[in-house]
């Protein structure tokens, strides 16, 4: 099977596995967390989204793009003469050395075409605590939250920000460093280890968020980590969870910390079950680096191009400053004083960690969108 692939105005007769290892090398070299094959009335065109931002890379046909979709969705043992529902799986796939796990999803579209989004998770080594913190007081907040024998923690950020890296980090943390039974639930598992227990959603076999967490506290864990809670049904599980003596770690998509607990009250939770259990939320974005040889936009021909330069900053909300949220949730008249993210963000900018338009880019745009 050959494909038509064009990148830079060329267009090449290769195989579709060769197209695939084309790709994802492209994609790895880019530092790309998604791939996207999106119809167009004549063409797919593919784009990469790299730290954040989405940019064109090239064109197949309607006849290559298609048959490359399908590969894909073989791959991930998805129906593939199914093309009016919209589908998810994933599979896990060998590339120079590196291990990849992809998680795919397809979207029917006007044009009676498909669109597919390939998200890119290497199973790389866990971070060390260290390397994840751009300030080393944001650091010590997390290790004092995850210190706790039971509660509720949840990490919010968009897509892309490495919530998902900082909490495998604080588990294992968990694990080697306090001695503790750890047992996860995902959707899917992005990255494979030993030393935790993983169990995969799988809605087909019957393992919802829900039921999975009902199986979960019959297994003995002192930490669970859930995906995300979506639902009022999983957030409610979350909460007796925590309630039963278990620290839960779970992620939320809220722009800020403070829209976390708001966002469980519409769950229909109790503001009573609320304080009881939830002991910090982080909001966390991804920046990018000043590399301190080259300027913010760095040289090809500088040495550290090739090391990495990102790092996350933290939201945390714990402690007096919670309980003045959960105050103001209730209703009553409150002010909690906390430093924001955009506070953080200007003090990178002060001590010449970051640019100006990392702040723009994380601050301007939230603003522009209120």
């Amino acid at each position: 099977m050959s494909v038509a692939y064009w990148k830079g105005g060329e267009i090449n007769q290769v195989s579709i596995e060769e197209t695939v290892e084309e790709l994802l090398g492209t994609a790895l070299s880019l530092q790309a967390t998604d791939i996207h094959f999106i119809p167009r009335k004549h063409s797919y065109t593919i784009h990469m989204r790299s730290k954040g931002r989405l940019a064109p890379h090239g064109e197949l046909s309607v006849r290559e793009g298609e048959r490359l979709i399908s590969h894909f969705k073989f791959m991930s043992s998805l129906d593939i003469g199914e093309k009016r529902k919209p589908q998810s799986g994933s599979f896990h796939i060998d590339h120079s050395n590196l291990s990849l796990s992809l998680r795919i999803s397809t979207l029917p579209t006007v044009l009676s075409r498909e669109s597919l989004v390939m998200r890119l998770l290497p199973q790389q080594n866990i971070l060390d605590l260290s390397q994840l913190s751009l300030f080393p007081d944001s650091l010590q907040k997390l290790l004092s939250l995850v210190s706790h024998a039971h509660g509720l923690i949840i990490f919010t950020g968009p897509t892309g920000s490495g919530k998902t890296t900082t909490l495998y980090s604080l588990i294992q943390h968990s694990v080697k460093e306090l001695g503790r039974n750890v047992i996860t639930l995902e959707d899917p598992v992005e990255r494979n280890h030993d030393e935790w227990l993983q169990i995969q959603v799988n809605e087909k076999a019957g393992i919802t968020y829900s039921t999975g967490l009902k199986a979960i506290l019959r297994h003995d864990p002192d930490v669970i980590m859930v995906g995300e809670i979506r639902d009022e049904e999983t957030a409610r599980m979350a909460i007796r969870a925590s309630l039963t003596g278990h620290l839960v770690l779970t992620t939320m998509h809220t722009r800020d910390t403070k829209g976390a607990v708001f966002r469980l009250l519409e769950f229909g939770l109790q503001w009573h079950e609320i304080q009881q259990t939830l002991i910090g939320v982080t909001a966390q974005r991804l920046v990018t680096i000043l590399c301190p040889s080259c300027g913010e936009h760095g040289s090809v021909y500088c040495p550290c191009n090739r090391e990495r330069r990102q790092a996350a900053v933290y939201e945390v909300l714990q402690g007096s400053s919670l309980q003045a949220v959960l105050k103001e949730a209730k209703g009553e008249d409150s002010t909690a004083s906390y430093p924001l993210l955009k506070h953080a963000l200007r003090k990178g900018i002060a001590l010449g960690y970051l640019s100006q338009t990392e702040y723009d880019r994380w601050v301007l745009e939230e603003e522009k969108s209120e």
